[in-house]
């Protein structure tokens, strides 16, 4: 399609990187990303895709903006306060960059609607806060056979993966359950540190333009865990596992599952 002088002038510094030029620039402009999250992950995340030229954001999330947010959730501001995170992000996005398109999804994403979400985009996000949700994503995106960037973050902590359906190892090759409800707090129990978001978010952003553009080594088959404390940096190695519930030879996981229904049961059984 050709870049316009505009685009030529604006995404310069990445065009001269050996390598990208004006095709990978084209890919980026033509593709489409979906972020499941509007928070903390997704807004660092959500500005260096859109800063970077990705064609079409796609953003989902069903809250609203609150005072707590602003501390790490930097795609909203004060002006902000209780309007939709997608639409806040929206707003964002389009100041920063108005060539982009984006795709508000204010929803939840739940059992029912997951594949549906996901189905027009070329890799998704996991910007979620919560096991239910990353289990489930993660399960949509296998059956769909749609690369999937994961992320989470834990006080000064955070972790990233990359995982690309049939291939490598998914999220429940590493963690094959969820765990019972209260067992590992939310970042609203345990606290987050604003940055640690921002750190996670910006390795998921550097994960997409790299698998669009076909560049570098993807973070696949081994978990980067970062901890900002002292900076100690880990590779967890893990191969697909062949008894995976939903990767593996003889999947039991065939549809997405309702995991808050899964998880309540766990946490009053104490079992699956």
């Amino acid at each position: 399609m050709g870049l316009s002088e505009e685009q030529v002038k604006r995404y310069c510094r990445q065009i001269i990187i050996p390598g990208l030029g004006g095709e990978g620039q084209e890919k980026l402009l033509r593709s489409r990303v979906l972020l499941v999250g509007a928070g903390g992950l997704g807004s660092s995340c959500a500005l260096y895709l859109a800063a970077a030229g990705v064609g079409t954001v796609g953003i989902v999330d069903s809250d609203r903006v609150e005072l707590d947010n602003l501390q790490r959730q930097i795609l909203h501001s004060v002006r902000d306060l209780g309007r939709s995170k997608v639409s806040s992000a929206r707003d964002r996005l389009k100041e920063l960059n108005p060539e982009v398109k984006v795709e508000p999804h204010r929803l939840r994403l739940t059992s029912e609607n997951a594949m549906e979400v996901i189905r027009d985009y070329d890799i998704v996000v996991d910007g979620t806060d919560n096991f239910p949700t990353r289990y489930l994503l993660n399960d949509a995106c296998v059956l769909s056979s749609k690369p999937l960037v994961h992320g989470a973050i834990y006080r000064l902590m955070g972790e990233a993966l990359t995982i690309l359906p049939g291939k490598t190892a998914c999220y429940r090759c590493f963690f094959p359950e969820p765990p019972p409800p209260g067992l590992v707090p939310r970042c609203r129990e345990a606290g987050v540190l604003g940055v640690a978001p921002g750190l996670i978010g910006t390795v998921q952003a550097s994960e997409v333009l790299k698998y669009v553009l076909g560049m570098g080594r993807l973070l696949t088959d081994g978990m980067l865990v970062v901890n900002a404390e002292d900076y100690e940096i880990q590779r967890l190695k893990k191969e697909r596992d062949p008894e995976c519930a939903v990767c593996g030879k003889n999947p039991t996981i065939t549809a997405p599952i309702d995991y808050e229904a899964f998880c309540r049961r766990q946490g009053k059984t104490g079992r699956d």
